[in-house]
Parts: structure tokens; sequence; C-alpha cells
């Protein structure tokens, strides 16, 4: 039997990956083995005022609207904590992560959490469905996971 928190630490894995590396454009060729084409990738943040935003984007959207960022910047982005919670075909990850805009940048430019749904689809593959993150920011610190 497949270990199942292991298949979907693969998928969390490919995710991390398929995101990070030099300024430059992205290898997106694996991201529908790591996404549902349906799925929901969400940026959650703050204005200067304090109010709440989100932006809501397909994976075809991310790449889109990551596009020039990634061109034109390095960003490196690692997992610090995880905890899987599984039942049946779905699981949430909660996934703690450090962005850095070079490998060896000492301190991260952000920190944050992304929240990850998946399902197992009738082949046994997990990808992710929806996916949506925040950053830490003044008045918002990082629990422990």
């Amino acid at each position: 039997m497949v270990n199942e928190d292991a298949a979907i630490g693969a998928v969390i894995d490919a995710l991390y990956a398929m995101v990070s590396g030099p300024a430059g454009p992205r290898d997106w060729s694996g991201q529908l083995d790591v996404f549902h084409p349906e799925a929901r990738q969400i940026r959650t943040g703050q204005d200067s005022g304090g109010d709440a935003w989100m932006t809501l984007m397909d994976p075809e959207d991310y790449r889109r609207d990551t596009a020039a960022f990634f061109e034109a910047n390095g960003f490196f982005e690692i997992e610090t904590g995880r905890r899987i919670d599984r039942f049946g075909n779905i699981a949430h990850v909660w996934s703690q992560y450090e962005a850095r805009l070079a490998a060896d940048d000492p301190i991260p430019e952000r920190r944050g959490i992304n929240s990850i749904q998946l399902f197992r689809d009738s082949g046994g593959r997990w990808r992710v469905v929806a996916m949506i993150w925040d950053n830490e920011r003044p008045g918002l610190e990082l629990p422990p996971i």
C-alpha cells in the first residue's frame, strides 16, 4: 500500500520546487501533475488601511500573474513546517514557508502559511484542488503547526 502522507508530501515538495529558482521563467510542465485543472490558488493580504483582499486564480491565471515577477526576480520558497490531515479521498495540508529572493539570503523576505486542499482521484493520484495563503505581518505571527 502506498504511504499516503509520503504521496501527499511529494505533491507539496513539487509545488515548492515549481515556483522556486533564480530569476527567469519557471518550468510549468509539471503544473497539472500538482494541480487539478480546475484548482484555485488564492493570494490574500491586507492593504495599508488594514482591509483584507484576495486574488483568486486558476493555474493558468497564476502562471500569467507571476510571469513578470519570476522573470525579474529570484524567488526561493522553502517549507519550514508541515501538518497533513487526511480523511478518505481528501487531505488538508498546513505548510509554513519562508521566501527569499536569493537562495543564500540569511533573512527571509517573507514568511507565511499555505493552506492546501488535495483530492485523491480514482487512479489514486493526489492533486491540489485549492490553495490559499497569507504572509506574516505586524500583529500576525506564524503559529506552531
